[in-house]
């Protein structure tokens, strides 16, 4: 095996602890008791794990320190603090009773998010080997993910979980527990397709803007305020809306490119790839 490096697995490594918390912490729990406590303390938990899971790939190009260890154990805890803390907390949050339709229909929901984010785990590393090994170029494929991302996947699902278990949202609209409980199944059901989809999502880094560097500083950083003071007061409706954002950005160009058809050249890096040969 190749040499291992320290420290950007010790970043994927607390990103791996910080998903396990969130499941420890959610089986200590009654079901159905301070369930926006504990959507709302493992938001922030997801949130630094997301962090770090966008670091440690960095760190490791700034370094030289890339390894084939380094990338499959960052698939594994992706998996965990992604795929399967946000079905565990989905399935924690609701007060559901044996034997029943519904949540039958919930843990169908929740296997289903948690099995598609590993299927698309294991086909971004196929991708990731095939391009290593030149048969992709590395720079078209690292412009955009082919399917949803993962954490894209769990952050939306929590924050959809949260804000509809929030004060705000009850505040604005009131649902009953059977439409709710639809509503969040259905959630995770879509995004577990989005994830194993062919559908192209965009790569946050390789974002280039065509503005003077200062007025692209300025807009960073009203952005960054706009977002952490949303973060401070209203991180249910924030995260939701960011989370939503990203996901219906790359559904909106994806479906934009699919009617425009192969012809035009515009969005072209959003054409759905065709199906991996067997």
């Amino acid at each position: 095996m190749k040499q291992i490096y320290l420290i950007p697995n010790i970043v994927t490594a607390f990103g791996l602890s910080c998903g396990l918390f969130v499941i420890f912490k959610a089986n200590m729990i009654d079901p159905g008791a301070g369930v926006y406590e504990l959507l709302y303390s493992s938001a922030l938990l997801l949130l630094l794990a997301a962090f770090a899971d966008l670091i440690d790939g960095a760190v490791a190009r700034i370094i030289r320190a890339e390894s084939e260890f380094g990338s499959i154990f960052d698939s594994l805890a992706d998996a965990i603090s992604f795929g399967v803390a946000p079905s565990t907390l989905f399935l924690k949050s609701l007060s559901l009773r044996p034997a029943d339709g519904l949540s039958f229909f919930a843990v169908v929901g929740a296997m289903l998010y948690a099995i598609c984010g590993v299927l698309r785990l294991a086909r971004f590393n196929a991708k990731l080997q095939e391009s290593q090994t030149g048969k992709n170029s590395l720079a078209d494929y690292k412009k955009n993910f082919t399917g949803l991302p993962i954490p894209a996947g769990g952050i939306g699902a929590l924050s959809a979980n949260l804000f509809l278990n929030s004060k705000l949202a009850s505040s604005w609209f009131s649902i009953s527990y059977t439409v709710h409980l639809v509503i969040l199944t259905s959630l995770m059901i879509l995004l577990g397709y989005l994830m194993i989809s062919k559908w192209k999502f965009p790569s946050l880094t390789s974002l280039r803007f065509r503005i003077p560097s200062f007025h692209l500083i300025l807009l960073a950083v009203l952005l960054a305020i706009f977002i952490l003071y949303g973060i401070f007061y209203y991180l249910p409706l924030v995260l939701f809306i960011c989370s939503l954002g990203y996901i219906l950005v790359g559904c909106i160009l994806t479906v934009i490119r699919i009617i425009a058809g192969k012809k035009s050249k515009t969005l072209v890096d959003f054409e759905p790839e065709e199906d991996m040969p067997k």
